[in-house]
């Protein structure tokens, strides 16, 4: 009896420990989902919204896609807490995980490479005759954000090494604010040059572009990939859920879609090269 009766009390311990939990964990009734804008709204909703129904349906709660201007945006977002979970690119994530106590979930996989990275690359217009690097000095060139991983830092990085002052080197140096955006203004010949990477290369082929309309003239290392970040302050059972919904997510259109085969879980030290790299920019910078 006294073995019968000690059960009893640890299963009501058990009991009333799970139900404070939920109690302390209250989930709320809506969630925002914000997305860094590496294309257009018209793409961004397309690309994503398959992505952000399965997500409400999996928490059973609702999900709403928020589109930014600008990566910073989403960023501050996180910052003021009017977004919960959000895709960063590697650069931004490292930024709201600074700002916003970001929490790395999981990182998407390229559906090329099977790999959870991408690669930057440098493009110039087919038949431009701007084949090399040496080719585009004094032509016109186009980052995509400040907060960029693949449309600033990594270049930054490349030509800050090989002795290059962008700001000299081109006759003209803009922001597109996107990746699409610089994709799209080399297709129209507004701009000679420009860095993106594969992934949203590869999202517009077929779509928006074709791989007959740019020469690719430079090609880094691989990037580690863009992860689904939750706020730190969300309740623990809500980020586990979350990072489970984006691990189940096996829509065979939204997938093509985002040009990805899925996603893995990520961890915060899977983006130390991106810090390792705006430590080397900067220690470069100062000795300019």
């Amino acid at each position: 009896m006294k073995l019968i009766k000690k059960i009893a009390l640890a299963t009501l311990a058990l009991g009333l420990s799970v139900t404070t939990t939920m109690a302390e964990e209250k989930w709320p009734e809506k969630i925002n989902f914000g997305v860094i804008p590496v294309a257009g709204s018209t793409s961004m909703k397309e690309n994503f919204s398959a992505l952000t129904d399965h997500l409400a349906k999996k928490l059973g709660i609702k999900v709403e896609l928020q589109l930014a201007g600008d990566y910073t945006g989403v960023i501050t977002g996180m910052q003021h807490k009017h977004i919960d979970v959000a895709y960063f690119g590697p650069k931004s994530y490292v930024e709201a995980q600074k700002r916003a106590n970001a929490e790395a979930l999981v990182v998407e996989v390229d559906a090329e490479s099977g790999l959870p990275g991408y690669k930057g690359i440098i493009i110039t217009k087919k038949d431009s005759g701007l084949n090399t690097l040496d080719s585009i000095k004094g032509k016109t060139w186009a980052f995509t954000s400040s907060q960029s991983t693949s449309g600033t830092l990594v270049p930054m990085v490349m030509f800050s090494k090989s002795g290059i002052d962008p700001q000299q080197y081109f006759s003209k140096v803009l922001y597109s604010g996107g990746h699409e955006a610089s994709i799209l203004s080399i297709k129209a010949g507004k701009v000679d040059a420009a860095s993106t990477n594969t992934l949203d290369y590869n999202r517009g082929l077929g779509k928006a572009w074709n791989e007959n309309d740019f020469n690719i003239i430079w090609t880094s290392d691989l990037i580690p990939g863009s992860p689904m970040a939750a706020r730190g302050d969300l309740p623990v059972s809500l980020k586990m859920a979350l990072k489970e919904a984006f691990l189940s997510y096996r829509d065979k259109d939204g997938l093509e879609k985002l040009k990805i085969k899925g996603y893995v879980e990520a961890n915060d030290s899977m983006y130390n090269p991106v810090r390792d790299l705006i430590e080397v920019k900067k220690q470069l910078e100062a000795k300019k």
